[in-house]
């Protein structure tokens, strides 16, 4: 029965990635392309977790984490652009 659940939300998940893959591709601004990639993220993580718990294995820990992590800054840096306009900023003395 479990196993059955487990199956069904990743299908869900696959289906959540594509319908978000399409929303990258016909995303009217660049904001919400950046958006729908970090909801691809999330529903990434979300489908490795739920693949581990189906091996019974924590092989994927370290996977799950470092795209976490990737989707963090990438997240933080694209805001960092849209408030500055640069992502690092360099002092130039002259």
């Amino acid at each position: 029965m479990m196993e059955t659940i487990l199956i069904i939300s990743l299908i869900l998940f696959g289906l959540a990635i594509a319908i978000t893959f399409i929303r990258i591709l016909i995303g009217p601004t660049f904001p919400d392309r950046v958006i729908a990639m970090d909801v691809i993220g999330v529903n990434l993580i979300s489908a490795i977790a739920i693949v581990s718990i189906l091996f019974s294995t924590r092989a994927f820990y370290d996977v799950i984490l470092v795209l976490g992590i990737l989707a963090f800054i990438s997240t933080v840096s694209f805001s960092k652009f849209l408030e500055r306009g640069v992502i690092i900023e360099r002092k130039r003395d002259i």
